[in-house]
């Protein structure tokens, strides 16, 4: 396949577990509701394409293949398996998951940083009294840690929706919650962010789609995002749309729209395993080539960074193959296309 042996830049995605797992630890990460199951497309692929890599046969039984895992370790499972996906620089997503240098302890190649918004304004407002208005010391410490990362994110998907309000004006009072869901808070420090994105020239991740309970699927439809993609045309900040299924085709339709949209389908393509060509195909509908970027948005489970790289590699190079024997596609544009995926929209997006 033209995707085999290709370098890739996963452009989102986060630490592992640092620990031996029992069959509800593993499978508690293996899904995006209260609990995964080895009985589903990505509990499949983890017996079919993980198993060879610690020494099973394919599609190795769920105990066998745990056994196995425990056997060799954690830390000797998530080489084999991180080193296995062919990426050679990660930028990783420290909100969540542990931080970069746990992390490039064990991964092959570069590790960078996505800073996380709401986390840096958390830890913020929680170090200040109630009486105070931190908006100043937040703006303060986001633009030190800026200067060391590769990125921005935003999960205000989760904390209120994608539906936020669009301002640069400060509120006028602040919720001091642990867990931020204000959306005059969020709607401001959302703006803060694509002000330094755009200043720093780093991309502003949005988290949109599917993803754990703790969301509500019909609150982060990337549509939603127009009125801030139409503010922030021309600013200078380049928009990453993470994940988007279902609404992918959404996704392709804004990078269509918006010269500054980019989007991946980090998260989808493990979890609909055989269906990656078709969904791939869904989004290269409309997406501009130079739009989309690879991500494994692997968690947790070393498995799942494995799995984000081999099942992209099988499905774009299936929907490939196919354009090639229908003559819709040369063979050095389809190389091309498959690079610009892999590592060189990343190169050109993020510093």
């Amino acid at each position: 396949m033209l995707t085999d042996g290709v370098a890739l830049t996963d452009h989102h995605c986060h630490g592992v577990v640092a620990a031996d797992l029992d069959r509800p630890g593993f499978e508690r990460l293996l899904g995006e509701g209260q609990r995964g199951t080895f009985d589903s497309a990505i509990g499949l692929a983890v017996r079919r394409w993980c198993a060879p890599l610690l020494d099973l046969e394919p599609h190795a039984d769920p105990e066998r293949y745990l056994a196995r895992r425990a056997e060799l370790g954690w830390r000797e499972t998530t080489t084999r398996l991180l080193r296995a996906s062919g990426t050679t620089r990660w930028f990783l997503d420290t909100g969540f998951g542990g931080g970069r240098a746990e992390f490039a302890a064990v991964a092959p190649g570069e590790v960078r940083e996505i800073v996380r918004l709401e986390q840096i304004a958390e830890q913020v407002i929680a170090e200040v009294s109630i009486a105070t208005m931190p908006f100043e010391d937040i703006e303060t410490t986001l633009r030190g840690r800026a200067r060391n990362a590769v990125g921005l994110k935003t999960i205000v998907a989760y904390r209120y929706g994608l539906n936020f309000p669009v301002t640069d004006t400060l509120p006028s009072t602040i919720i001091h919650e642990l867990r931020l869901t204000d959306p005059a808070t969020l709607g401001w420090l959302v703006g803060l962010g694509a002000r330094i994105g755009a200043e720093f020239g780093l991309p502003l991740q949005f988290h949109t789609g599917f993803g754990d309970t703790d969301l509500r699927l019909q609150h982060t439809d990337p549509l939603l995002l127009t009125d801030f993609l139409h503010a922030t045309a021309g600013s200078g900040l380049s928009v990453m749309l993470l994940h988007c299924w279902p609404f992918h085709r959404n996704a392709a339709y804004l990078a269509h729209a918006f010269d500054h949209v980019h989007l991946d389908l980090g998260l989808t393509i493990p979890y609909v395993g055989q269906r990656a060509s078709a969904v791939l195909g869904e989004a290269l509908e409309l997406a501009p080539f130079r739009s989309m970027l690879y991500s494994s948005d692997g968690y947790g489970l070393p498995e799942l960074h494995y799995l984000g790289a081999l099942l992209w590699r099988r499905g774009l190079g299936r929907l490939l193959d196919d354009w090639i024997a229908d003559d819709a596609i040369t063979l050095a544009d389809a190389e091309g296309l498959v690079i610009a995926i892999a590592r060189g929209n990343a190169v050109r997006t993020y510093p």
